[in-house]
Parts: structure tokens; sequence; C-alpha cells
């Protein structure tokens, strides 16, 4: 309950600060906290919301934070229960669009990657979506089409900024791609430190085609990741790739049977749950800043990390443990 107390007062101060295409309001003092409406009063179809069997027995979740767009919730932020505590899950839910990002949509990510940043309890945080053989389409482009050029260059330019708040979120992230993750889609999965998606997960920067050029960082982190010619060849083609493609490729970390994405994501981001958090973060600020640097400064990043660890209450318990041969009870001081 306390982390949810604290969830609320950062959604509070959302409202009072409001960021780019944000506007906030309390949906439910106990569980709930909508963070994105829009003024239309148009339907849109029934979320979709049934998970694996597996999944369902596996774990309980509490919804913290949803946005919504029209009158479905399309962003919505959980928190797993149990001994799953520490693993939050933002999910996507725009079925009529396949999770298309339209301003709305961009609202809700911004705020949820707002209040994961400043909620201490979270460990893990997985990103997935709740409609079938859809993370997401990419942008919304029958709402691009309402924008003119300056419109288009703000909400491009938001987009950016919210990918690199999910890249510089302190604790280990989590794509988990079923279906099609095209463009703004394949951005937002390249900003998260891991991916996992299905055999028949269809992944891609088709801009190209368009006429423009990916803008949310797929051309930066693209090649960061796979190498530049193949990211050229992937962003001058616009080819899209299957999941077993883009593991042997290196694009994702590992592809399994349709539909068992988001149960491998979850045993990976149980495993990292059980780690030292302030070792998670202290070991991502070390991989991510470091290779910006040269190695003598980049080892000297990994003193100052592992330096920061040494007089840890975590440190000290991890130890114990080992003696005790019994499993650490780490509080992330």
């Amino acid at each position: 309950m306390a982390s949810l107390s604290r969830l609320q007062t950062i959604a509070r101060s959302l409202k009072r600060n409001p960021l780019p295409y944000s506007s906030t309001k309390l949906f439910n003092p106990r569980k709930t906290i909508q963070l994105a409406s829009s003024s239309r009063t148009t339907t849109s179809p029934q979320c979709f919301t049934s998970v694996p069997g597996d999944w369902q027995l596996q774990t309980r979740r509490t919804l913290i934070l949803e946005s919504a767009t029209s009158a479905s919730e399309s962003v919505k932020l959980n928190r797993l229960s149990d001994s799953d505590s520490g693993i939050v899950e933002v999910c996507l839910d725009r079925p009529g669009t396949k999770n298309a990002i339209g301003k709305d949509m961009l609202r809700g990510l911004q705020n949820a990657f707002e209040a994961v940043k400043e909620d201490s309890s979270a460990n893990v945080l997985m990103i997935c979506s709740a409609v079938p053989r859809a993370f997401c389409a990419g942008a919304d482009l029958k709402e691009r089409k309402t924008m003119c050029p300056s419109e288009v260059q703000f909400f491009v330019n938001s987009l950016r900024l919210t990918f690199s708040s999910l890249e510089e979120l302190r604790i280990p992230t989590i794509a988990v791609i079923e279906g099609v993750a095209l463009g703004g889609g394949l951005e937002l999965a390249l900003s998260c430190d891991l991916r996992i998606c299905g055999d028949d997960a269809v992944l891609g920067l088709p801009e190209t085609g368009l006429a423009i050029i990916p803008g949310a960082g797929g051309t930066q982190r693209l090649p960061r990741l796979v190498g530049k010619s193949l990211a050229k060849e992937l962003i001058f083609t616009g080819r899209r790739v299957g999941g077993k493609d883009a593991k042997s490729m290196g694009l994702v970390n590992h592809s399994v049977a349709s539909g068992e994405a988001h149960l491998k994501a979850l045993e990976i981001a149980r495993d990292i749950n059980q780690k030292g958090p302030l070792a998670l973060k202290m070991a991502k600020r070390a991989i991510n800043n470091g290779l910006e640097l040269d190695m003598v400064s980049a080892l000297e990043l990994e003193e100052d990390c592992y330096e920061h660890l040494l007089n840890t209450k975590d440190r000290l318990e991890g130890l114990a443990a080992f003696a005790e041969k019994r499993k650490p009870k780490y509080t992330g001081q």
C-alpha cells in the first residue's frame, strides 16, 4: 500500500506539472490513477484483456496507472504482486489500431515512464501488449494526416524524448513482442534493455517507404545493436524480419514459440528481480555509459559504480546469505 500511495503522489505531481501531451486526473484513489484522457466522446472497441492461462495462474497484478484514448484505455501500468513484487508492467491496449501511437497513447507512455522513474520499489519493467498479434504498429498515420509539419515535428520530437526517457530508466527493461513491431513500435522496443519475441513476430523500420526516416531513435539504436551495415540495409529497404531472423542478427535476445514471449520475459524478469536492486542499477549504468567512453575512462566508470555498492546493506546481506546458504533478502539499501 505504501508504494501505491507513493505513485498516487507522483500522479498528483504530474497533474500540477504535466508532461507534453499530458493531462492527468484522479480515477480511483485506491487502485487506479487515470493519466491521460481525451475530451472526445466517440466509443472504441472493448479492450482485449485476456492473457495466457499459465500466466494468470502464476501472477497477480494490481492496476496502478492507466491512460485513456476516447472511451478505451490505451496504456496501463500494473504492479505484479506476491513473489513478483518489484516487477512492473506497461501494457499497451489500443486494439482498433494495433497499438498505433497517437497523442493520447504518447501521453500515457510519458506518464507511465515518469511514474516508474519515481517509484523506488520497481526493480524490473516489462512492456507488453494486450492486443492479439500486435506489439505496436508504429505511429498513428491517420492522426498524422491531420497534422501540419510543425505539429508533426513536435510530435516526433516528443516521441524521441519519451523513448530516451525509457532508455534512461535506471532499472532493467524488457520489451515483449508478439506480432507486429513496426516503425515507432520497433523503436519503442529498441529503447529497452532486452527484447523477447514470438517466432511469428514481424519487426521492421519501413519509414523510407513513406519518404521519411525512423525519427524516434531508430537510426541510432539499431546500428548500435546489429551493426552499421546491417542497420543500413534494414532501414534503406524497409525490410521486415521474423522472430527467428531477428534473433540470429541480434535484434532480439530470444525468439520463442508464438504466444510464449510473455512467459519467457516473465521468467527473465523474475530472475532479475531476485538480484540486488542497487547492483542492477549500477551494472546498467556501467554498461550503457561505458560504451560511449574509451576503455580507460570506461574502467574508471566501472570502478565508480563498484564503489557505490561497497557500503550498502544489500552487499552485506548478500555475503551473509551466501555464508548461511539461504536466499538473500535485498532491500535496495
